[in-house]
């Protein structure tokens, strides 16, 4: 499953500090076990390779978690959280998961419908009044664009899938959605509720008709407020009590405590002569701001339900698993049963996406092995973060995959199509 942030590929460092000499920490061997199924000496294979990209200068660390069955049969952190200082990458290690955060925002939706509280065709106008009527910016033969008015709602189930044609700030409008301060898709250094920024947003000329194709953009952000409104409590209070408490995701939050400073993973940049510590605090060409500090000093009032959360491996494993359970973990319900089957069914049916892909109710999933060309199963889901993390469920062989890292621009790095490959060899 390709699984990669598509709006920040071209991202561009502006500033870097000297390299150093390529090595990897000196780490506790991987935690394996036998479990039925899977080899731990194959995926021995696994460490290897990632020590092999530490000592290359590909990547400055990282941390793997898999579960099957529940268990955890192989658990590492190569590298160094912090290679300047020498501070060796550990499994508690703090990630900025971006895009990550999407997943947890869509299930926050669907517990508001199992609640009856809203409805998947409701459209988003009823409960945000600014996005009662939207615009399409169609581009026109002067090089410029004319704004017509869009020919249906945008409705809840388009934010889910990405088909509400809303970008993050790219297409015909580009200009105007800049200069609107609307771009990128960090917004951990704004000083405003990101409910502030989407009223605004709702004013600006869409990238495509609603319903007519994928565009990877600020929907989820917009579920995030939605999830506001509906519940009457803000984002972080709502994920914290429903989701992130209950399943014992302890490291998991918009903003990290002072005291958790120091787990933080430092962000890197691929470069030719090994990965570059991004500036503090730094912005790359397409808006987006790639700090290391916003997540720890603030200013704190920006919950973004597209790309805000911090976590760790073992706290978003927690969450992965309670989904490939069904909505359920440790005696406790969060989903129903047939409300996770809706999220992981193919809603793009009419739609083109990746070849041998679909996309549900938050996640990409695998529709044809052939197609896709890579191992893996079908009716496997997953999504990634901008920050090079990834992640995968795959119900058929009752595994959950997830890799963290902080590498931004990743540039032409293959560690995610190898750590599938190095996962998959290992199944009995």
């Amino acid at each position: 499953m390709k699984v990669w942030s598509r709006a920040l590929a071209s991202a561009i460092l502006l500033a870097t500090l000297p390299a150093v000499p390529a090595a990897h920490a000196q780490v506790a061997a991987p935690q394996a076990r036998p479990v039925p199924g899977i080899s731990p000496e194959r995926l021995a294979r696994l460490s290897a390779l990632l020590k092999d990209y530490v000592d290359q200068g590909r990547i400055a660390g990282a941390v793997v978690q898999i579960q099957q069955d529940g268990r955890t049969v192989y658990a590492d952190a190569v590298g160094w959280r912090d290679k300047e200082a020498r501070d060796p990458m550990r499994q508690d290690a703090i990630f900025r998961i971006a895009s990550q955060t999407k997943a947890l925002t869509s299930v926050a939706i669907l517990m508001l419908m199992e609640e009856g509280k809203l409805l998947l065709s409701d459209p988003v106008g009823k409960y945000l009044p600014a996005w009662g009527k939207t615009t399409v910016a169609v581009a026109n033969d002067q090089g410029g664009y004319d704004v017509v008015p869009a020919k249906r709602a945008i409705t809840i189930r388009d934010l889910l899938t990405h088909t509400a044609g809303i970008s993050y700030g790219n297409g015909p409008a580009d200009k105007a959605w800049r200069d609107a301060g609307i771009y990128g898709w960090y917004f951990a250094d704004r000083n405003e509720p990101v409910a502030n920024v989407v009223e605004r947003m709702a004013a600006l000329p869409m990238a495509e008709q609603p319903g007519t194709k994928f565009v990877y953009g600020y929907s989820t952000d917009i579920l995030g407020v939605l999830v506001e409104k509906v519940s009457g409590k803000t984002l972080d209070a709502f994920l914290n009590e429903r989701l992130i408490g209950p399943l014992g995701m302890r490291d998991t939050s918009f903003y990290l405590p002072p005291a958790k400073a120091g787990r933080l993973a430092t962000v890197y940049a691929a470069d030719p002569g090994g990965v570059r510590r991004n500036p503090d605090p730094g912005k790359w060409d397409g808006g987006g701001h790639v700090g290391q500090g916003h997540y720890l000093h603030g200013p704190r009032v920006a919950m973004s339900g597209g790309a805000g959360l911090l976590s760790t491996a073992a706290d978003y494993s927690r969450f992965l698993e309670m989904l490939r359970r069904g909505g359920e973990l440790d005696g406790r319900r969060y989903l129903g049963r047939k409300t996770v089957e809706l999220m992981v069914s193919d809603q793009l049916v009419d739609i083109p996406y990746e070849p041998g892909e679909g996309f549900g109710l938050g996640f990409s999933l695998r529709t044809d092995l052939g197609k896709a060309g890579e191992p893996g199963s079908v009716g496997e889901f997953g999504w990634g973060g901008a920050y090079h993390s990834t992640y995968w469920v795959d119900p058929a062989e009752r595994l959950t995959v997830v890799y963290m890292t902080q590498l931004l621009p990743a540039g032409n790095i293959d560690d995610h199509g190898k750590l599938r490959a190095l996962i998959y060899q290992a199944l009995r």
